[in-house]
């Protein structure tokens, strides 16, 4: 399914959404700094969520091939986690741009209190339109950001612009997998209203990457790996009664009939690529 047979995201829209589930995570006192699906690298991992959270984190820095000389752009940053956990490993200095309002105070607290606030920065602003300038960046995060933002081309143009030659792109986007079931799985259709996302065109990303001038390195189907085994792992959470609050779905802060992580517990049709790019 491409962009254009979905309702398209409206960014300041997303930005309220993103506002309130932030707010809601605070105050409900399970708050979590990394808001992304996890990644386990074996199918008998025994990996908690938060630790697989972690470990997709480490698996960009990987792809990114970072050190303490080099500036990150986390495109999507969240609350900070990743971009956090980027300096503390890599020792890179990290900017961070949000459409939340609310994420970017956060973000920039949890800097504050990690005592990296010199390294790690987070403004508000639009990936639609970047707010650097030209080759200011050398490499560029995006975890699961796209699926928010309503022309990926644009914001991948905008991605290769401010890198500099030779700097990496490492992101996951969402797509819905083949064979497509004769009757879409209503977690998909709640995933993609709820949280104002679309499903990216797994056929188009090659050409939509070298559209947008950037190089191709590598793209997986990481579905079982990241996707696939969060649901599972929260619709198993959801049934513990005494689980630990910041292991609860509750910690991502969606209203009880709203669309829920585990919605897509088993779909394996909703999937998920690991892809890599640089500008040449």
């Amino acid at each position: 399914m491409t962009d254009s047979a979905q309702t398209l995201p409206v960014p300041e829209a997303v930005g309220k959404l993103y506002d309130r589930l932030t707010l809601s995570a605070m105050n409900d006192g399970a708050f979590n700094p990394n808001v992304h699906i996890g990644y386990w690298d074996t199918p008998d991992s025994e990996a908690s969520i938060e630790e697989a959270m972690d470990r997709l984190t480490d698996v960009f820095i990987d792809r990114m091939r970072v050190g303490d000389s080099s500036h990150v752009l986390d495109l999507g940053c969240g609350v900070g986690g990743p971009g956090l956990r980027v300096v503390a490993r890599t020792g890179a200095r990290v900017t961070g741009i949000s459409i939340s309002e609310e994420q970017i105070k956060t973000a920039n607290r949890l800097a504050a209190e990690a005592g990296v606030a010199d390294r790690a920065v987070f403004q508000h602003g639009d990936a639609m339109k970047l707010p650097f300038a030209d080759e200011t960046f050398d490499a560029v995060m995006a975890l699961e950001s796209l699926c928010h933002m309503p022309d990926r081309q644009q914001v991948l143009t905008e991605v290769c612009r401010v890198l500099v030659p030779g700097g990496r792109l490492v992101l996951t986007d969402v797509f819905e997998r083949f064979p497509r079931k004769e009757v879409r799985h209503p977690g998909i259709d709640k995933f993609c209203n709820g949280l104002m996302s679309t499903m990216a065109d797994v056929d188009d990303y090659v050409a939509l990457l070298h559209r947008s001038g950037l190089r191709l390195r590598g793209i997986v189907d990481v579905t079982e790996q990241t996707t696939l085994r969060t649901g599972q792992e929260l619709a198993k959470l959801a049934t513990v009664e005494d689980r630990p609050a910041a292991l609860d779905e509750s910690n991502f802060h969606f209203p009880e009939d709203d669309f829920q992580p585990s919605d897509l517990a088993g779909v394996d049709d909703f999937g998920c690529l690991l892809v890599t790019a640089e500008r040449p």
